[in-house]
């Protein structure tokens, strides 16, 4: 049996907009209740699994590895909704997009400050 990411939870103010969030940024489907869960899947198979949180956020970090089309698009909505974005993680280099390994890649923040990244090629994949 190979092992994979089955799912992971991400703590939230307001999981149902927050999951409603990426789910229309990244152009995905509706997020899925289950329990006290807002989920949203992604084509891996993976499950993002929004949660309230009324304590201390845990500030983390989601990439996604994307085509150049899905790119397009993505950011074509992150520049729609006036999104502050940057080419890095810091956020040293606003209103940019990296061009690391050949590829593309940007970083923004949901509602709650996680932070945001999609590529198109996967770090350290050369080009």
């Amino acid at each position: 049996m190979s092992i994979e990411l089955n799912h992971t939870i991400v703590h939230a103010r307001d999981p149902q907009a927050s999951a409603a969030f990426l789910a229309e940024i990244l152009g995905r489907g509706a997020p899925v209740r289950f329990g006290p869960f807002h989920g949203v899947e992604l084509d891996n198979g993976v499950t993002l699994d929004f949660i309230r949180a009324d304590g201390e956020l845990i500030i983390e970090h989601y990439a996604f590895l994307v085509s150049e089309e899905e790119f397009d698009q993505i950011f074509g909505r992150i520049q729609a909704r006036e999104l502050p974005y940057w080419a890095d993680p810091a956020h040293q280099q606003p209103g940019r997009i990296n061009h690391h390994d050949g590829g593309r890649g940007v970083y923004w923040n949901d509602p709650d400050g996680h932070y945001l990244e999609i590529i198109t090629r996967p770090y350290g994949s050369g080009g």
